[in-house]
């Protein structure tokens, strides 16, 4: 009797391991196919031809029109660098370097995938339109309130996602992409 009671604890565990795993892999499985570099979060083999199966999970949960391996590569962020959720009663600036690419957007969108950019306005900064300190360095700020410099003018309330998409770039294309650095997003206020 002992001998069964342990069996069935036994399988009663492999199966929740097995399908809690399951569900995580094709729900966000960050671990199994994602690259996170700080808050920002790529899927690197989202435009191969043959992409290992969590990536395939991936695309097709998200349902969106992905760029070619050599067209680029879109990085995500739900959260600042010190992982608290992007709120868009808070003001945030992106800054540092990105990745060596020939040309970038950043742009804002809700849990639906909506443009959340004030009416009027750009609905995305472009690398060829920003200021850049003297150093190199970009300095972005995001969020519904005026700042000076470059700025994403938002509009909305709730949680909502950077977008970050590299065109033609080398980043994360080799083995090891240690030497990939992504810029930071630092609160700035709340309201």
């Amino acid at each position: 009797m002992r001998f069964i009671l342990r069996l069935l604890t036994a399988i009663c565990i492999a199966l929740a391991v097995g399908f809690g795993l399951s569900y995580y892999a094709l729900t966000d499985g960050r671990l199994f196919g994602a690259v996170s570099l700080g808050p920002w979060t790529a899927w690197p083999d989202v435009g191969s031809p043959s992409p290992n199966p969590y990536t395939r999970g991936h695309i097709t949960r998200e349902a969106a029109l992905q760029l070619g391996q050599s067209e680029g590569l879109e990085f995500l962020a739900t959260t600042d660098s010190d992982g608290a959720p992007l709120d868009l009663a808070c003001s945030y600036m992106v800054a540092g370097h990105v990745p060596v690419s020939t040309f970038w957007t950043l742009s804002a969108v809700d849990s639906e995938w909506v443009n959340l950019a004030a009416a009027g306005t750009d609905a995305t900064l472009r690398s060829s339109e920003i200021v850049r300190q003297p150093d190199g360095d970009m300095q972005l700020h995001v969020g519904t309130r005026l700042r000076p410099g470059n700025w994403l003018e938002l509009t909305g309330n709730g949680t909502f996602q950077l977008v970050l998409t590299l065109y033609d770039t080398r980043a994360l294309s080799s083995i090891s992409s240690s030497d990939t650095t992504m810029p930071s997003i630092t609160l700035e206020d709340c309201q």
